[in-house]
This record gives structure tokens, C-alpha cells and sequence, in this order.
């Protein structure tokens, strides 16, 4: 408790989970350990790649394990997976054994690189081990990326550069050109502040932690790799230094990673960028924070039941939710959780071991911080421990596309305490967190391909503001889910500015339509505000009175809203088994007769207290008196230019 006053946790507790973690996956693994098929249903690409993933990742584990300890094995790890490796690359090998190859199908070539990785970590105690048969057989297995021109522009070019960047460490095939392209095409990533964007559409979620950040720092790591690394190795630590100061505003009090993204069922993974800033020296932040932080998400899943009691990590977020998952997730996909474990590849002795834990920013004040490259404002309040994030720049798309929201990433806000509503519901028909138009028969419109206008601090709070032109869609749901939104046929129905005015639990929202000669105005009947999502195991209680609807679980969270301005008809939505946090969902909402040119005004809260804020409305002026007495007053943005449309 010297060291971990804060969480308890230490290396020991780290060392007993992964243990606990490899030797439940053990007892799914194939004769030959080529194969590990945790149960459940198979995922969409098939039970061949189930199997490879549950290997590869394991063996990413197994690898952080016992470099950290310098090869001292005492579960056999390495022998296990050795024998793996010769089966699994093996040509001859049957179909309960052998790989499915990187040009049979693509997934393999992400699960090649946690292997070229972890050859290349544990090399003295696998690798240079291995006869030259299975050697030969591995390079041979490896080398089917070379010159592939088939790789997404996405976080995928990584498993490409480590892979070759082992194969060239050993004598294989390589290719210069496939090395510089996609080190070039990481560069078109790089966005304000230290982020990433994974590829060209607004994507920002933990990718950019857990892939984006990792990747660069483990590369410039291996064997052989200074000739590429050694000059963009510094324009990387600077860029993690930077991201590190944002990305610790984004844990909350209880560990709780953002509910927000694609690949939710990695979980901790989530902690990886605190762990590659120790591994790689980083001084952004003190190393008792960067082991509070990563241990804090870690131990935040393990308290609430994953893995779970037979050790293993299911499809979920805290217990099996499949819905969770997207299409390319089966039952060995949510060990990519295994790199938010990657401090068990430092020694015992080493500072993010040895220093004292350090409070998280949440712990130690409320925050207020603009993040500009996602269009993101974090407003965290010490009482709740809760982080929220207010989006005005992210939706998975871009900018003029006319798709469906995906409830992932196209919401007003997300937090670490609320998920958003991932039903087939949450997907066709946005409610929490939205600003909809509604036609007679109630369907929803959506914002995907929205305008950032604005994210700024003003006067002690922040104003964000977007531009949308609200559509809706008959969603095409042929489309294999990779966590964009779903498209399908779109129909216009106004262009809406959004406003959002935070401070502390708090947001103002201001909402304005505009008919813009949009083909279906005439269909539209009304405006609706929707709030924040309460899950729990039971009903949540709620009101729906004088335009403040409300709902609350009992010693958890409370949302709620208050109409200022043209609101008409309040109500609470419930919902069953539409997020993984629980079997019930409430969630607030005020709907209001759609007129153009006026401004819509209501303050949302998640745990905001009994006392909301005052709003006074000059439009395009607004003043808001907050409930602990500061004032804001900023100008709405009115008008706006018309652009053509096709």
C-alpha cells in the first residue's frame, strides 16, 4: 500500500492475472497449441480465425510475461507456444493445427504482427531456440505480407512494418518500398495535440492509444530497426508526451475507460499508451501516474467480473454482452486486451514499478479541456469521479457524408460512467445524447457528416458548436458492422446548428433549424432533445414532468433536463438490454414543434444536483448563470452560408 495507496494494486497483482488469464485460455487450445478457441459462438470470419487469434494474442501475454521476468518461465509458456508455432506455420499440418495464412485472409495478417512482436521481445527464449525447420517455416508463413497491396490505409500499415521489420531482422524477405509507404501513410494520421486519426475519416477512439502510439514505440524497439526509426523516433515521444496529458483526463475516478469506439471488448487494452510511455522513458507524466492510470482500468475490469470466474475474457464490456462486438470480433478477439498489460514486459525494479501511485487528474480537481483534433471537450468533476466528453468533431465519417449516426462515435457526449445505446434501436433511431428532427411516424434523423464550427474555452466554461445537414436513412443492414455508421438511402430534412455551453456536470445546449429548401422538410413534425442514458440492473426511477424529465439509479448516476426555451412535451425512453452495462436503460428527452429561425434551449446533466442553471436568452446573445453562481455569456451562431448540395 506504500506504492498503490490509491488502487492497492502492484506487479504482483499484474502477474497473478496474466497467469490466471493464460492458463484458462490453455485448457481451449488445440493438441499442438497452434489453435486457442475460447467457447462461444464463432465470430464473422469463422472458427480458423478464431483460433489464430486466440493464439497470437495469448502469445502477446505470454511474451509481456516473460520478458519482464528475463526468461524465467515457471508455466512453460514459451515451450507451449514454440510447439504452437511449428504446427500452426506448418503447410501440411491439418485444419485443427494449421494457420489460416495472411493471403487466405486478411485478419491474419493483423494477428502476424502480435507474433513477429513477441518473436522478436522473447528471442532469446523462443526464437533463436527454434530448429531451422520451423524457423524457415515462420519466415515462409510471415513473408506473405511482403509486397501485399491489399493492407487498409488505416492503423493496419503497423502490422505490415513489424512484421517486415522482424522478417528483415532474421535474414527473410522484405520490401523497402512496402517500409516507406507505410511509415508515410502513419504521417497522414498525425493530427493537433499528439493525436492520431485512424485513416482519413473523423475517426478518434482508443485506437489511437492502443495502436496508433504503441506500434511506432514497440517498432523503434526491435532488431534492426534504427536505420527507419532512429530519425522519427523523436517526433513520435513528442507526439506520445502530448497525447499523455489528454488521455490521462480520460480515465474516470473508478477506472473506468470512455465508453466510446470501435473494439470496446478490448477493455483494458485501453491502458497500453500509459504503459509504451513508461516503457519508452516519457516524461509527460510521473511514472506513479502512469502506473495509477493503467492499473486503475485494469483492476476497474477485473472488479467487475472480466476475465471471468473461469478466467477467461467473454465478448463484452464487464460480462458477455455480444452485441458489443463488431463483425470482425469472435471468441479470441478480446485478448488484444493483453497489451494493457505490457508493463509486465519491465522489470520489477523499474520507476513505473517502484514510484508511488499518483491521483488522476479527476481525483485531484474538476477538469476542463478542450481536445481539438477529435472536437472534443472533457468536462470531469471530482465529486462523481465521472469524465465526460462533448463531441462536436467526431462521427466516424466525413465531412458532408450522409450515413447513419453510429451510436460509437456520432453522439453529443460520451462519459466513463453511460454507454450509449446499442440497440438496433440506438443504431436506426438516435435518441441519447442527439438532437433529432422527427417525422409523423417518429423516425429520427441523423448527423453523420456534420460541420465542427467551434471548440473553445470561454469564461471559465467551453462552447462547442456543429452544423449538420439532418437526414434520414433506410439503413442497409447488409453492411458487415466495423463501427461506422450504417448507410443506405438518405433523404434531407433541414440543416440544425448545435450548441453546446459546458461547465462541471452541465451543458447548455442550444439547438436552431434552418429549412434550407431541404427535400424533406415538409415531412418534418418535430425537434427533440435527447439526454444522458442510466443503465442499471434495475428499472431506473423517472420522471417526466413540466418539461424536467429525469431518471436515476439508486447510489449511482442521475440524468436529467430542463427546458428553457420551445420545449413542449417531456418524457423518459426505457429501454431493455440496450448497453452492456446493465438490463435497463432510462433516458430522458424534451421534444418541441420543429420552426425554423428560432433557438431551442435546454441544460442536460449527468449527476448534475438538484440545482440547475439559470439561462437568460437575447438571441444570438446567451447568458448562463451556473448553479455554483459563475456566468457565461457567449453569441450563438445564426446564420450560416448555403452551400450547394447535389
Amino acid at each position: 500500500m506504500s506504492i498503490s495507496p490509491i488502487t492497492g494494486w502492484t506487479r504482483t497483482d499484474f502477474t497473478a492475472l496474466a497467469d490466471r488469464m493464460l492458463l484458462a485460455a490453455r485448457r481451449h487450445a488445440s493438441p499442438a497449441h497452434a489453435l486457442i478457441t475460447p467457447p462461444g459462438a464463432p465470430g464473422g470470419y469463422g472458427t480458423a480465425v478464431d483460433g489464430l487469434e486466440g493464439f497470437a494474442r495469448t502469445f502477446l501475454l505470454a511474451g509481456f510475461r516473460v520478458a519482464g521476468e528475463q526468461g524465467s518461465d515457471p508455466l512453460n509458456l514459451m515451450e507451449r507456444y514454440a510447439r504452437g508455432l511449428a504446427a500452426g506455420t506448418d503447410p501440411a499440418a491439418g485444419e485443427s493445427e494449421r494457420w489460416i495464412t495472411p493471403k487466405e485472409h486478411g485478419q491474419a495478417k493483423v494477428e502476424a504482427a502480435s507474433i513477429a512482436l513477441i518473436l522478436d521481445l522473447t528471442r532469446p527464449w523462443l526464437w533463436d531456440l527454434l530448429d531451422d525447420r520451423v524457423r524457415e517455416q515462420v519466415v515462409d508463413y510471415l513473408a506473405q505480407v511482403v509486397g501485399d497491396t491489399d493492407y487498409p490505409r488505416t492503423n493496419w500499415v503497423w502490422f505490415r512494418i513489424v512484421v517486415e521489420q522482424f522478417l528483415a531482422s532474421v535474414g527473410g524477405p522484405w520490401s523497402r518500398a512496402d517500409m516507406e509507404s507505410d511509415l508515410a501513410v502513419h504521417e497522414s494520421f498525425v493530427r493537433d495535440g499528439g493525436w492520431y486519426c485512424d485513416g482519413e475519416e473523423r475517426n478518434y477512439d482508443h485506437y489511437c492509444g492502443w495502436a496508433l502510439h504503441l506500434y511506432p514505440i514497440l517498432w523503434s524497439r526491435m532488431a534492426g530497426a534504427d536505420e527507419y526509426a532512429a530519425s522519427r523516433l523523436p517526433a513520435y515521444r513528442e507526439r506520445l508526451d502530448r497525447f499523455m496529458l489528454d488521455a490521462v483526463r480520460l480515465i474516470g475516478a473508478d477506472g473506468s475507460p470512455l465508453i466510446q469506439g470501435r473494439s470496446l471488448t478490448y477493455r483494458f487494452a485501453a491502458a497500453a499508451p500509459f504503459w509504451i510511455a513508461a516503457l519508452d522513458g516519457g516524461t509527460a507524466l510521473d511514472p506513479g501516474l502512469l502506473r495509477r492510470a493503467a492499473s486503475g482500468i485494469v483492476k476497474h475490469f477485473a472488479d467487475h467480473g472480466a476475465p471471468d470466474a473461469d478466467g477467461l475474457l467473454t465478448l463484452g464490456w464487464h460480462h458477455p454482452w455480444r452485441r458489443l462486438a463488431q463483425r470482425y470480433s469472435g471468441p479470441g478477439s478480446p485478448y488484444w486486451a493483453a497489451k494493457g498489460m505490457l508493463g509486465l514486459a519491465l522489470p520489477a525494479d523499474h520507476p513505473v514499478w517502484t514510484s508511488p501511485e499518483k491521483p488522476l487528474p479527476v481525483e485531484e480537481a474538476d477538469q476542463l479541456a478542450v481536445i481539438e483534433a477529435p472536437g472534443w471537450l472533457v468536462s470531469a468533476t471530482r465529486d462523481d469521479g465521472v469524465v465526460r466528453i462533448y463531441n462536436h468533431g467526431t462521427d466516424h465519417a466525413l465531412p458532408g457524408d450522409r450515413t447513419g449516426d453510429s451510436p460509437l462515435y456520432a453522439r453529443l457526449a460520451y462519459s466513463t460512467a453511460t454507454s450509449p445505446l446499442l440497440s438496433e434501436e440506438g443504431w436506426d433511431a438516435p435518441l441519447d445524447q442527439s438532437v433529432v428532427l422527427l417525422d409523423a411516424e417518429g423516425r429520427a434523423t441523423h448527423r453523420t457528416g456534420f460541420e465542427t464550427l467551434s471548440v473553445s474555452e470561454l469564461d471559465g466554461a467551453a462552447v462547442l458548436a456543429s452544423r449538420a445537414r439532418c437526414h434520414w436513412v433506410e439503413p442497409d443492414r447488409t453492411v458487415p458492422d466495423h463501427g461506422s455508421g450504417r448507410p443506405g438511402k438518405a433523404c434531407d430534412a433541414a440543416t440544425v446548428t448545435v450548441v453546446s455551453i459546458v461547465r462541471g456536470a452541465w451543458e447548455v445546449r442550444c439547438a436552431r433549424i434552418d429549412a434550407d429548401e431541404a427535400p424533406g422538410w415538409d415531412g418534418v413534425i418535430a425537434l427533440r432533445f435527447g439526454g444522458w442514458p442510466i443503465t442499471a440492473d434495475e428499472p431506473p426511477k423517472t420522471h417526466a414532468e413540466a418539461t424536467r424529465p429525469s431518471a436515476g439509479a439508486d447510489g449511482r448516476h442521475t440524468s436529467a433536463i430542463v427546458g428553457f426555451e420551445g420545449f413542449t412535451e417531456p418524457g423518459v425512453h426505457s429501454a431493455r438490454d440496450a448497453t452492456p452495462l446493465g438490463a435497463w436503460t432510462a433516458t430522458p428527452w424534451l421534444q418541441a414543434p420543429a420552426r425554423p429561425g428560432l433557438w431551442y434551449v435546454a441544460a442536460l446533466a449527468l449527476d448534475g444536483g438538484r440545482r440547475p442553471p439559470h439561462v437568460e436568452l437575447a438571441a444570438p446573445r446567451i447568458t448562463v448563470i451556473w448553479p455554483d453562481g459563475a456566468t457565461t455569456t457567449a453569441t450563438l451562431q445564426a446564420d450560416h452560408p448555403r452551400k450547394e448540395r447535389p
